[in-house]
């Protein structure tokens, strides 16, 4: 009897483990292995490019020229963002900046002050 799960699109036996993920050879779909410890985490943390951990309602520092999509602004290096929001995806903070408005971040381009 295999330890591999079946495939949850289309419940194929023949799945096989590609680093961390599961992979059906029928249907092609991927899905990540599931381990004891990662579903314990309560949340993901999230770090500055220094490494800092951050946490909602810090202060951080812009470390780069970022080019604002959809304007010609930008956000200069050293702009101070007060209050961070933390959230899920591909950008992690939400913040509003001053004289641009909301925006959305990477944590890899900013530093806790």
């Amino acid at each position: 009897m295999s330890s591999r799960p079946v495939c949850p699109a289309c419940k194929s036996e023949y799945t096989y483990e590609d680093r961390e993920l599961f992979v059906c050879p029928e249907c092609a779909h991927e899905w990540p292995q599931v381990t004891a410890a990662e579903t314990d985490e309560d949340e993901a943390v999230i770090q500055d490019s220094n490494g800092n951990v951050l946490s909602d309602g810090d202060t951080v520092t812009v470390i780069k020229d970022l080019k604002v999509k959809g304007s010609s602004s930008v956000v200069k290096v050293g702009t101070k963002v007060k209050n961070i929001r933390l959230v899920d995806g591909d950008h992690d903070i939400d913040c509003k900046i001053d004289g641009i408005g909301a925006m959305k971040l990477k944590s890899a381009f900013v530093k806790k002050v």
